[in-house]
């Protein structure tokens, strides 16, 4: 979500009828960025308005009933695996069980620096990513015993409340070595990106041939992907049900849009919401 556009003071209205036009629409998914500024490589200001992920879910969560809520995706070094997975347990609680912890092993190295968070090599991010998603399963199991890691020891994963519907992982990104494996091994969904369709369903024949390798039944992984929203806005709902007719037919499950750099409300009530009862039949 952006708010270049929104006074501070705003915010919390923008957000809140956002949400409530997303769920009269029937949409099953809101999600928020996990940084901590702007992203610089998408164009964009490091200055402009950033919320922290997870207080704007809480936030969310009690402004909503029905969407599914979650980051896409918290970079792995941003907090530690145990204080990540109470995060989201909490998060579940109070939403009443529609809590997705997305995951990723972060990539923006300048507000690491920026605000004194370690930013290890990338082979490391990655050990460190396996075994945050080991530990979160952990601890939304019976299991509350200790966690020995090569980066995390945990003396006892106890976790009270647990959550009242196992948080759903999901592990963003597209590494065909490193990353889609772990999808295989871990995770219950998975963000791709991917340019074409060919690029897509060579990222999805990847991911079929490490489930294989690991005795994973493919289709119990949700697969999402991100989508713009360009024909939306201009108003073209038919062209935009075309776009995702191949992403249905190979196999996505849920469409998460890029919104514009406008108002999310104005965006969500005008340009989306007529775009809903059209996308559902398909």
């Amino acid at each position: 979500m952006r708010f270049d556009s929104v006074e501070p003071s705003a915010l919390r209205t923008e957000l809140a009828d956002t949400a409530a036009y997303a769920e009269e629409a029937g949409l099953a998914w809101i999600s928020v960025m996990d940084h901590y500024w702007q992203m610089m490589r998408a164009g964009f200001p490091a200055s402009d308005p950033m919320l922290e992920a997870y207080t704007t879910l809480g936030y969310l969560a009690g402004r909503t009933e029905t969407v599914q809520l979650g980051a896409l995706v918290t970079g792995v070094t941003y907090r530690y695996p145990g204080l990540l997975a109470k995060i989201v347990a909490t998060l579940d609680v109070l939403s009443g069980g529609r809590a997705t912890l997305g995951i990723g092993a972060a990539w923006y190295e300048e507000e690491h620096a920026g605000l004194g968070v370690p930013y290890p090599a990338l082979k490391t991010r990655f050990e460190m990513l396996e075994e945050a998603v080991k530990i979160a399963r952990q601890m939304y199991s019976d299991d509350d015993g200790p966690f020995d890691g090569k980066h995390f020891q945990l003396a006892e994963t106890l976790n009270s409340p647990q959550p009242l519907s196992k948080p759903e992982i999901m592990i963003g990104g597209s590494g065909e070595k490193k990353t889609l494996r772990l999808v295989a091994q871990y995770a219950d969904a998975c963000n791709l990106f991917a340019s074409t369709s060919d690029d897509l369903r060579h990222k999805l024949d990847i991911l079929r041939a490490h489930c294989d390798d690991v005795g994973r039944d493919f289709s119990t992984i949700r697969i999402t992907t991100l989508h713009g929203s360009e024909k939306l806005i201009a108003g073209d709902v038919a062209g935009f049900v075309e776009e995702l007719r191949p992403l249905a037919e190979q196999g996505v499950d849920t469409v998460i849009l890029r919104p514009p750099a406008t108002s999310l409300a104005a965006w969500m009530r005008d340009a989306v919401t007529p775009a809903v009862a059209p996308v559902s039949e398909l």
